[in-house]
């Protein structure tokens, strides 16, 4: 029975008309939206990506990174949002019917669940460095950092199948706890040191490149960025959607970036919980550590929820979420005993190849080939879903592919915007071939019948 209700706690509040459209008139102002979306932003993973870009660069280009990426990512935002937002579709049911039918969304959603399983390792990771600290800080002694994310990993995981309401009460401090202790490192940060010197000064660490640094601000989103029609789906017309995407960002991605890229100045390192505890003590560990909890709650969450569904459309088989809620769980706390985190940055990147490709094809299909519009529009006037749609159209793995193969061999300019450029061409192009093939198949097939 606890399971039952920590479930369908869960889905009231996150996944609301997931499989059908989002009624007109349950949308929401534009302000009850955005303020999920700057939510999304304010977030640890949001300062670990600033700490590590004012690392390994001057505020100035660091800044830049983030204000190219964050360009970038407005426009994927904006284009998917505004599609959630016309059809009151999730992505992942979006996804059906913008290029990748019933199998490749299945596989996108498969995709997901691995980077929420890499997410859940360095959020574990996080939260068994909090641990550590606090614990050494009051015993002054060494406690073994493998032994506390082993059994921080478990206790999570467990609490997702079981629903623990001893840690369902970190979901209303997670945001709250999180802004206290950035706006009193903030403050403490700027009692110490000399905003112009924090400025202009030289990175601390060893140099990065304006484009590995734009990729990995595109990297760090991407996933949010292509599933903002979750979010918008819920607004009322374009402008909001227009405005969620970029006041958000402003807030969310430049604000708090800019913030971890001084403190990593500050304090000289791109470690989290150093920085934090230089700044705040064994409190703000504490208030992190908890604030990271339920973040990685609804992580493995997903996770285990879209391998399931992974395995329902294309095998036809029906896995036990709880079954693989332990295994998911259990391979991201693999992840960060053997120090997912230390690789931070290499997540990053590969989340700024592997993901780009999902939103261009999506984007490319749904505003310009616009293959399956008309069962979308004739659908929308029913106030219900296609009655049909493509198996798995060969053109998305092809576009997929190549546009990964060009974020890895590609040396200049930006990955992220190479792979997103060369899969939507090669998903264009590719697919205005086949259609043409098609036609003429079924004209001469006409002709000779």
């Amino acid at each position: 029975m606890a399971e039952k209700n920590h479930n369908s706690t869960i889905e009231d509040t996150y996944d609301d008309y997931s499989t059908q459209r989002f009624p007109k008139d349950k949308r929401d102002p534009m302000w009850k939206v955005l303020m999920v979306q700057i939510g999304g932003f304010v977030a640890l993973s949001q300062f670990m990506l600033g700490a590590e870009l004012g690392y390994g660069m001057t505020f100035h280009d660091a800044v830049l990174s983030t204000i190219l990426g964050s360009v970038i990512l407005q426009f994927i935002s904006f284009g998917l949002g505004l599609a959630g937002q016309r059809e009151g579709l999730p992505t992942s049911l979006l996804s059906k019917w913008a290029g990748f039918g019933t199998v490749g969304s299945a596989i996108v959603g498969l995709t997901f669940a691995i980077s929420l399983i890499g997410w859940f390792g360095i959020q574990n990771s996080v939260f068994a460095q909090g641990v550590v600290q606090i614990m050494n800080t009051i015993t002054h002694s060494n406690i073994n950092y493998q032994v506390v994310a082993t059994i921080t990993g478990l206790l999570v995981t467990f609490s997702v199948i079981f629903g623990f309401k001893g840690l369902s009460w970190t979901t209303n401090i997670s945001i709250p706890a999180f802004i206290i202790v950035m706006g009193f490192a903030t403050y403490n940060m700027l009692k110490g040191n000399s905003l112009s010197h924090l400025v202009t000064m030289a990175a601390p660490g060893a140099a990065m490149g304006m484009g590995a640094g734009i990729t990995m601000v595109t990297g760090n989103f991407i996933v949010g960025a292509i599933i903002m029609p979750d979010i918008t789906r819920r607004t009322k017309n374009g402008r909001d959607v227009f405005w969620v995407c970029v006041i958000g960002t402003i807030v969310g991605e430049l604000g708090v970036n800019v913030i971890g890229v001084l403190m990593a100045h500050a304090i000289g390192s791109k470690e989290i919980m150093p920085i934090i505890y230089q700044l705040t003590g064994a409190l703000g560990i504490a208030l992190i550590v908890l604030s990271s909890v339920k973040v990685n709650d609804m992580n493995l969450y997903s996770a285990s929820l879209n391998v399931v569904n992974f395995f329902r459309q294309v095998f036809k088989v029906s896995l036990n979420r709880s079954v693989m809620t332990v295994i998911t769980g259990i391979l991201g706390t693999i992840l960060s005993v053997i120090g997912l985190i230390d690789k931070f940055q290499g997540f990053l990147t590969v989340l700024g190849v592997v993901f780009p490709p999902i939103a261009a094809i999506m984007f490319v299909d749904y505003w310009l080939l616009k293959t399956d519009r008309k069962n979308l529009d004739e659908s929308r006037a029913k106030g219900e879903l296609p009655q049909t749609s493509a198996k798995l159209p060969v053109m998305t793995i092809i576009a997929w592919i190549i546009g990964i193969l060009v974020g890895q061999f590609v040396t200049w300019g930006v990955q992220s915007l190479n792979v997103l450029i060369s899969s939507g061409l090669v998903y264009y192009l590719g697919s205005l071939l086949v259609r043409k093939v098609d036609q003429r198949i079924v004209k001469n097939k006409g002709i000779e019948e």
